[in-house]
């Protein structure tokens, strides 16, 4: 007789307390996401803008960072919901271009610290989870 309907294979694998956490954080951070892209395909549209576009008459530089994070933000929130480890991989490319942006070439984007210290926070938090999840899990 197959191993089908044996208790091991219905047994509800059990996620533990860091697991569930990082699970949490990372549908937080779907939200986060989506509101980013959201917010920078508001500006791609010019949503809000009135008469004069802000997009059209911006730098290439930042037209191309813009279109970038609208794109990568929604990938990363679908991703980070799903909790799948793609999600995380976007998310932490997404995460890191818009703090190195920000840093790198204030030019574009302003250089705003704002922006960068909540950026690389909730990368340290991530990180912090995501091992305190693997710690918990046997091999």
């Amino acid at each position: 007789m197959s191993g089908f309907g044996t208790a091991e294979t219905t047994k509800p694998d059990r996620a533990g307390p860091w697991t569930r956490r990082l699970v949490l954080f990372l549908r937080i951070m779907a939200g986060l996401s989506m509101l980013k892209g959201l917010y920078h395909w508001s500006l791609v549209l010019g949503i809000g803008d009135g008469v004069g576009s802000t997009f059209e008459s911006a730098s290439m530089p930042w037209q191309a960072a813009t279109i970038f994070f609208a794109v990568i933000d929604l990938v990363a929130a679908v991703g980070l919901w799903l909790a799948a480890a793609w999600g995380g991989v976007v998310w932490l490319t997404a995460t890191i271009s818009m703090a190195s942006i920000e840093l790198g070439f204030p030019q574009v984007f302003g250089g705003r610290l704002w922006i960068v210290i909540p950026e690389l926070a909730t990368l340290v938090v991530y990180i912090a989870l995501a091992l305190m999840a693997g710690r918990e899990r046997p091999n």
